[in-house]
């Protein structure tokens, strides 16, 4: 791990260094081998469209670390050399911590998942009890499936809000207020006995969208978290982008309507404040017995309601809007699409879609792909897996 855990480097940080480069690509081959089995470096070159020396090195690298092995084979008649994963009995934890939720994830240093487990939590819970909830669910994991508490390397956690990585701490204006100014890194390490990698949610779901997705060669991406807070991931150059403090992608902050609903940030007409789920559940629930669900509102948007649909087509015209703003400065080429929302496809994607169009440059409107991501709501979960597990080879 990092000689400071869970404060990244500004070396690690910048895309396009050559760290952070260099662990993307290890990502990408590593991926590949779990995909294909026993290949060729000739086979991963074509595949991930790294040169041949690139492959060699990252190659030579893996086994190093006995992550992989190599022995001589032949290719279209040729001698050439064959590259195999190998199962490590180390494991990284991946841990997403939600407004209402823990998700937690193992998986091996190929990429190969150990374990899911999930716990609900009371909306406004302190760091603490979640934090011990998340301990609980380790030691579960771990006793089930035989697995050693010292093959644990470290622990990528996600963060639903904007996080100082100068200080470890969450600052004022996240989704989860009763962790504003806590050291996550210094609480977690000493539940969990471990190094602590941690970030915001919507930057390791867009690390997933190029380890774990199906977007692993996109080079430039923004992931696109859409609940009861809107973040976006940004990928730039191929590497994750941080920014100067590391605080990127507000993009639920973004003013859509000067004189609109006072955000929690404390400036007005904030997207969150006409986009999130939260809005969606308040608007919809006018009327009814008791508060809907976020599965609610997707039974009845399938179902053709009226209601429900308008609120998501506004809802994603105003999501278009502000990823429009992002897209006209920095040009990304794909757009992925996540959080609790995921399955309703493309009755959310065509406003976003429609919202995206309308206010960037038309070239650029017209050429940005938007999806939904296939990792649903396990994206950020995998995503702290694969900080832990690149940062872990560092």
């Amino acid at each position: 791990m990092n000689d400071t855990p869970g404060r990244q480097t500004s070396e690690n940080l910048r895309p396009g260094s050559q760290s952070a480069l260099r662990r993307h690509n290890e990502q990408l081959i590593v991926a590949e081998l779990r995909v294909r089995g026993t290949s060729s470096q000739a086979e991963l070159s074509r595949a991930t469209g790294l040169s041949t020396a690139t492959i060699s090195n990252i190659v030579k690298a893996l086994c190093a670390n006995g992550l992989a092995t190599t022995h001589p084979t032949t290719s279209s008649g040729r001698r050439a050399v064959a590259v195999s994963l190998l199962e490590s009995p180390d494991v990284a934890l991946g841990i997403d911590f939600g407004r209402s939720h823990v998700r937690l994830a193992l998986a091996s240093p190929g990429l190969k998942l150990k374990d899911e487990r999930f716990a609900a939590l009371p909306v406004g819970h302190l760091a603490a009890d979640s934090i011990a909830t998340a301990a609980v669910l380790l030691e579960e994991a771990l006793a089930e499936k035989g697995i050693s508490r010292s093959r644990v390397i470290g622990a990528g956690v996600g963060i639903p809000g904007p996080i100082d990585h100068r200080t470890n701490t969450v600052i004022r204006g996240a989704i989860l207020p009763q962790w504003v100014g806590v050291n996550i890194v210094s609480q977690l390490e000493q539940a969990l006995r471990m190094p602590i990698l941690v970030d915001n949610d919507a930057n390791l779901g867009a690390l997933a969208q190029i380890t774990w997705g199906e977007h692993r060669s996109a080079k430039d991406l923004v992931f696109l978290k859409i609940g009861s807070g809107i973040g976006a991931g940004l990928i730039l150059n191929g590497a994750p982008y941080y920014g100067h403090t590391g605080i990127t992608g507000e993009i639920g902050h973004s003013t859509i309507f000067d004189q609109g609903l006072v955000c929690r940030c404390g400036n007005r007409g904030c997207l969150e404040t006409v986009a999130s789920t939260t809005v969606m559940i308040d608007l919809l629930s006018r009327g009814e017995p008791t508060p809907l669900t976020v599965g609610n509102i997707i039974s009845r948007a399938h179902s053709g309601d009226a209601a429900t649909l308008r609120v998501i087509d506004d809802a994603g015209m105003a999501v278009g809007r502000a990823i429009a703003n992002v897209a006209n400065m920095i040009n990304p080429e794909i757009v992925v699409v996540g959080g609790p929302l995921s399955s309703l496809g493309e009755v959310l994607l065509a406003p976003i879609r429609r919202g995206l169009i309308r206010h960037a440059v038309p070239a650029i409107g017209q050429d940005t792909i938007v999806v939904m991501s296939s990792l649903g709501d396990r994206a950020e979960a995998l995503g702290a897996l694969s900080l832990a597990l690149s940062h872990s080879r560092s």
